[in-house]
């Protein structure tokens, strides 16, 4: 006999019935597997639940030795129970025994049993356990049984992440989503912050899971999706959205998943199966989520976002609850999760309240990175599923120094991090005994520090370190966070704010930086198949002239009666510089002639971020009035390695002989041309790699205001001389070596130099 006796919908109100019932734990999950065996005709019924070391512990069963219960654990690679948990889908088999992956436990007495049907227990994408049923006879189970078994599981997931077996855990152990979770990222933002998980995109909590009619459920569900299609139709025809761009590219893709048949048939099948639409919208994204995280293909993983985006919004639309982020009031230490997020979203948060971040996604190059450097937020990016990992409330160490991050930690992983957060602490503490003491070294050498910035909330930053001035202005953060492309009259109002809060140092704006990776949503997407190499900063300038006229024009304004520095992004030749400089000559001409105030002093420099300028260093040296190297570009350049590549961003050490006799070359034509150069890349924030660039010959560096500290320590305890010296020696004497690292890491200790 096959298929579920009395059909799906009678075992999930029996199993309602059960959930309800005033029992203990053990004995609910007792029940739980007589009912699932019985109703689909099985033999054994057994459920398998992770804890926290990764392994799966039996912790009910019908059929198999009861006195295994609790005993019987397994390696979540080990067996088929740890096949299924490790790949997250079923595992259907008529003669199990044979299967490669087979683990006989001879204390559980299944050596009887040949067929074997296992299923996750999955919330949110994330593996909580293995359901399974087995049988003596060499059967087949079918698309019904294997689908009931399913949605079961997701029943008896939402009773582990309630904590329903809390009580039942070993000793010093914790399963489902109360366990710990040590998640290893990319290093978005330096610090550490300890407090609360805050969901940017709040779950959508489903309370009633199992359906009284699945034919009105379904109705619901169709007309929630037509409700939600026709939404996203208006959205994109709507006037307020631009017609091309990536916000269009966004909801277009909305559209299709929206009007995919086949997504539609899975949830109405679901649905069948006696859950509620609310609950099968969880479960078909639950199960998608599953598979596409263990993709390695990342067109398919942005897919999964996608989704992921829709079936909220059908969640919401299903429950009339608003779509979009809740924000809801902060908790006093709030760690703030999210899958992405733009700028503007973070600003919107209480950054008194903010200690941490953690996203799914994001690069160290990010504009989320930026701004959350910028605010002292410490972050860390690329955690797989951490949106649905992560419960509201849950307790949340961020270190952004290490990369890492801890989820519902340990007491003594939280006494550990409290103890790193002070003894942080008290390092700023000594930092900040130096900001009064001069930028100069042992041997007598002074050191321009100054910080990069791109929004006024950076701008206190130069009282608390006390830098000489803002090194680097990204003005393309002010077009990253707006809703609309800022007009000359905004962009006037920012460079001149800005430049009353500098009240007198020097500001180096740098015109607008986008393109690549950092696309304006009102503005046109172009599709390139090397974005970094394309078009961007001031290629797109000198191609839409009237951008970067209104941002020329702008910046001039705003420095009416003072010393005004403007630095040009991205160039590549010397041709490009004489034309950008024609365009901002012609502005203050027109300045001239309407008899407005112009800048005392204007000074027009160049990034030196692109390798093409190495050979024609002489030239711009003449015609620029400084320049600032771009260690970011200029290495990914060199090395033509994608920053934004994990596989080969950490191939190549900027310490490395090649890198460092580049930057050398650059220093030494400057200096004979008597033009200033500057580091404005993150090269420059960091002790070891500043003072490296120190022994080339560079004199000048900005850097975020974290790194301040950490910089000016390394070179009041410096000896330029004695560094210069063993550098030379070093660049000249190489062996093949592929980075001095290590042996300027060695000098740094033999010089008692802290990096």
């Amino acid at each position: 006999m096959r298929g579920a006796l009395g059909g799906p919908g009678v075992l999930l109100r029996r199993l309602r019935e059960v959930m309800a019932a005033p029992v203990s734990p053990q004995e609910r999950l007792d029940r739980l597997v007589v009912l699932i065996a019985g109703n689909l005709v099985a033999e054994v019924c057994s459920v398998y639940v992770l804890l926290e070391d990764g392994s799966l512990e039996l912790y009910a069963t019908e059929g198999l030795n009861r006195e295994a219960v609790h005993l019987t654990r397994m390696r979540a690679d080990e067996g088929l129970v740890g096949l299924i948990a490790s790949e997250a889908e079923p595992v259907a088999l008529s003669d199990a025994q044979s299967h490669p992956a087979f683990s006989y436990r001879p204390e559980t007495g299944e050596e009887i049993y040949h067929s074997f049907l296992g299923v996750p227990i999955l919330r949110g994408g994330a593996v909580m356990g293995v359901l399974v049923i087995q049988n003596r006879a060499s059967r087949l189970y079918n698309e019904e049984e294997i689908e009931t078994l399913q949605t079961t599981a997701m029943i008896m997931a939402e009773m582990i992440a309630a904590g329903g077996l809390k009580s039942l855990a070993p000793p010093g152990s914790m399963i489902g989503l109360d366990r710990p979770i040590h998640g290893v990222g990319v290093k978005l933002a330096d610090g550490v912050g300890l407090g609360y998980a805050v969901l940017h995109e709040p779950r959508v909590a489903i309370t009633n899971l199992i359906a009284e009619n699945p034919a009105r459920e379904v109705k619901r569900l169709e007309a929630a999706i037509a409700e939600m299609r026709t939404a996203i139709d208006e959205l994109i025809e709507r006037g307020d959205v631009a017609h091309t761009g990536e916000h269009r590219d966004v909801l277009e893709t909305f559209r299709m998943f929206a009007h995919d048949q086949g997504w539609l048939r899975r949830m109405r099948e679901v649905v069948m199966t006696g859950l509620t639409a609310e609950a099968a919208v969880e479960r078909v994204q639950s199960d998608t989520r599953a598979k596409m995280l263990r993709q390695t293909d990342p067109y398919l993983r942005e897919r999964l976002h996608d989704l992921d985006d829709l079936a909220n919004r059908l969640l919401r639309t299903l429950m009339g609850k608003a779509n979009g982020v809740a924000h809801e009031k902060l908790p006093e230490n709030a760690i703030l999760i999210a899958r992405s997020m733009g700028p503007a979203a973070l600003l919107d948060y209480d950054r008194v309240r903010l200690r941490g971040l953690i996203l799914e996604e994001g690069g160290p190059t990010s504009h989320i990175a930026i701004v959350a450097r910028a605010l002292g937020i410490p972050a860390v990016g690329e955690i797989v599923n951490a949106t649905a990992l992560i419960q509201s409330g849950d307790a949340v160490i961020v270190d952004g120094q290490a990369g890492e991050v801890q989820i519902r930690p340990q007491p003594d992983v939280e006494n550990a991090y409290k103890d790193k957060a002070r003894l942080r602490a008290r390092k700023q503490e000594q930092y900040r005994k130096l900001k009064d003491l001069p930028a100069v070294t042992k041997d007598g050498v002074e050191i321009n520090l100054q910080i990069n910035a791109g929004l006024l909330v950076d701008m206190h930053s130069l009282d608390e370190t006390a830098a000489a001035g803002i090194g680097l202005f990204r003005t393309e953060l002010q077009f990253m966070v707006a809703q609309h492309m800022p007009t000359t009259t905004e962009q006037q109002a920012l460079y001149g704010a800005v430049l009353k809060a500098a009240q007198g140092r020097p500001v180096v704006f740098r015109t607008l930086d986008i393109g690549g990776d950092k696309v304006l949503p009102y503005m046109e997407r172009v599709e390139e198949e090397n974005p970094a190499l394309g078009w961007r900063a001031i290629r797109i300038g000198l191609d839409k002239p009237r951008l970067l006229r209104g941002q020329i024009r702008a910046m001039l304004r705003a420095g009416a009666g003072q010393d005004m520095r403007i630095m040009l992004p991205m160039v590549a030749t010397v041709d490009e510089f004489l034309r950008a400089r024609f365009i901002v000559r012609r502005e203050l001409a027109m300045m001239e002639k309407q008899e407005r105030p112009a800048p005392t002093n204007l000074e027009l420099g160049v990034m030196v971020e692109v390798p093409s300028l190495l050979f024609e260093l002489a030239e711009i040296s003449r015609e620029a009035d400084f320049l600032s190297i771009g260690t970011n570009d200029l290495m990914q350049f060199l090395f033509a390695a994608d920053r934004e590549n994990r596989r080969v961003s950490e191939r190549f050490d900027p310490l490395c002989v090649a890198a460092l006799r580049a930057l050398r070359t650059i220093v030494e034509a400057a200096g004979e041309a008597g033009c200033p150069v500057s580091v404005c890349g993150e090269m420059g924030g960091k002790p070891l790699e500043t003072m490296a660039l120190i022994g080339l010959g560079y004199r000048s560096f900005s850097m975020s205001a974290a790194s301040f500290g950490p910089v000016k320590a390394m070179l009041r305890a410096l000896d330029v001389r004695k560094l210069r010296e063993r550098m030379d020696w070093m660049l000249a004497s190489s062996d093949g070596a592929s980075s001095l690292r290590s042996q300027l890491s060695a000098l740094a200790t033999e010089l008692k130099v802290p990096v």
